[in-house]
C-alpha cells in the first residue's frame, strides 16, 4: 500500500508539472515555422554519422534477421501491442490539447483492443471505426503556442526539434501505462516497442536505405524530410506540402499521414 501511494503521488506530481508547462505556454498561438533553424549543424552532422554507423552495424542487420525469422502476422501483432500501449498517453494529450473527442476515441480504442483484441495484439477497434488519433506532448506544446526551436539530431533517437525533445521527455515521464504497470511487467512494453521498430526498419528497408545511403547528403535529406513531415502532421504549414514523405527517424506524433513511418521514433515519446 505504501509503495502504491508513493507511485500515485509521483504520478500526480509529474502530471502537475506537465500542466504547469502548458499554463506557461497558454498565452501564445501556434506558430507557423518556415526555413531551417540549425545553428548546431556541425554537431548534428557528427551525430547523424554516428546514427548511420549504428544503423549499419546493428539496427539494419538485426532488423533483417527479425523480418526473415518472425512471420508477418506475428510482427503485426507486436506492432499492434506496442501501438496499444501508446493510446493512454494519446488520450491524455488529447485532454491537454482541449480535444475531448480525440481523447475519448483513443480511450475507447484502448479499451476495445485491450479486451476483445487480447491486450492489443489484434485490432478489432479499427473495424469498429475507432482508428485513434495519434499525438504526443510535442503537439500539445505546439497547440499551446510553443515554438519549434532549433533542429537537433540525437544519438540513437535521430532528428527532432527542441520542442519535440521536451515533449518526448514529458511523454515518457507521464505515460499512464509506464506509471501504473509494475516491474517487471513494464519491461514487456519496452521489448514490444523495440520489436515494432525493428519490424518497421525491415518493412521499409529500401526507402530508408535510399535516404541514408544513396543520398548525396543524407543529413540534409533526413533533416528536410523530418521537418516537412512534422510540420505537415501538425498542420503548421511552413515548408510542408501535401506529399507523403518517409522519414527514417521522424517523430510520428500528431495527425501524420497514414503511411508516415518512423522506425526510430522516440518511445515517449508517448
Amino acid at each position: 500500500m505504501m509503495a502504491s501511494g508513493h507511485a500515485a503521488l509521483r504520478a500526480v506530481s509529474k502530471l502537475g508539472a506537465a500542466a504547469s508547462l502548458l499554463a506557461l505556454a497558454a498565452c501564445g498561438t501556434p506558430p507557423v515555422q518556415t526555413g531551417t533553424n540549425d545553428p548546431q549543424e556541425q554537431v548534428n552532422r557528427e551525430r547523424h554519422e554516428f546514427n548511420k554507423r549504428f544503423d549499419t552495424a546493428l539496427v539494419k542487420p538485426v532488423s533483417q534477421g527479425y523480418g526473415r525469422v518472425v512471420p508477418g502476422p506475428v510482427r503485426t501483432g507486436v506492432n499492434n501491442f506496442a501501438d496499444n500501449l501508446d493510446l493512454p498517453g494519446d488520450a491524455l494529450n488529447g485532454v491537454f490539447q482541449g480535444r475531448p473527442v480525440a481523447a475519448l476515441e483513443n480511450t475507447a480504442r484502448f479499451v476495445v483492443n485491450s479486451t476483445i483484441g487480447v491486450l492489443g495484439i489484434f485490432d478489432p477497434a479499427s473495424s469498429m471505426g475507432l482508428r485513434g488519433k495519434p499525438t504526443d506532448f510535442g503537439e500539445t506544446l505546439y497547440t499551446w503556442g510553443v515554438g519549434e526551436g532549433q533542429y537537433v539530431e540525437h544519438p540513437f533517437f535521430g532528428p527532432s526539434t527542441e520542442r519535440d525533445t521536451y515533449g518526448a521527455i514529458v511523454d515518457y515521464a507521464t505515460n499512464p501505462v509506464r506509471l501504473l504497470v509494475p516491474s517487471p511487467e513494464r519491461s514487456i512494453g519496452t521489448v514490444a516497442e523495440g520489436g515494432s521498430k525493428l519490424g518497421d526498419r525491415y518493412e521499409y528497408s529500401d526507402t530508408i536505405d535510399s535516404v541514408l545511403y544513396e543520398s548525396a547528403d543524407s543529413y540534409a535529406q533526413t533533416r528536410l524530410l523530418y521537418l516537412q513531415n512534422r510540420r505537415y502532421a501538425l498542420g503548421g504549414g511552413g515548408e510542408a506540402s501535401g506529399d507523403d514523405f518517409i522519414d527514417p527517424y521522424a517523430d510520428a506524433g500528431g495527425a501524420a499521414p497514414a503511411d508516415f513511418i518512423d522506425p526510430y521514433e522516440d518511445s515517449n515519446a508517448q
